[in-house]
């Protein structure tokens, strides 16, 4: 097969530019090496995780993550929709869609600007730290007559 000066260089472009699939077993092995937890402890965490954002959006809840994004279930109204080839009309009844809006920092990174401070931890590490603990012997519950 021979092939031109011009589609070797389309060729060679497609490739270059063809995006990759990464699965939740790569990601497994990528956050267990970053972590220096056990794959099965990472693949535990992040099935809770997904298992989580599903059951929220399940029941009508918003998930907000700070410079990421946020994830919401919404009502999609019923409609009439057409058949393509035969052209007739078809009802589409309602339905709850997901729907995600992307948060600044993630907007930012794959546009390819600069994030600058910008971090995922940033809100969640203040919130943390800034809880007073606990004295010892108060289980926080209210005290009162019984």
């Amino acid at each position: 097969m021979h092939l031109s000066a011009t589609a070797m260089a389309v060729r060679a472009i497609t490739q270059e530019d063809q995006v990759k699939t990464v699965t939740k077993k790569e990601l497994v092995h990528r956050i267990a090496e970053q972590t220096g937890v056990t794959k099965v402890v990472a693949k535990d965490v992040i099935q809770a995780f997904l298992n989580s954002i599903i059951d929220e959006l399940s029941h009508g809840n918003r998930l907000e993550f700070r410079e990421f994004g946020v994830f919401e279930s919404r009502e999609r109204a019923a409609r009439l929709a057409q058949n393509p080839r035969t052209l007739e009309k078809v009802p589409v009844p309602a339905k709850r869609i997901v729907k995600f809006k992307v948060g600044r920092m993630m907007r930012k990174k794959v546009s390819g600007e600069d994030i600058g401070g910008l971090s995922l931890d940033d809100d969640d590490s203040v919130e943390t730290q800034s809880a007073p603990p606990t004295p010892p012997g108060n289980s926080g519950e209210a005290q009162g007559m019984a």
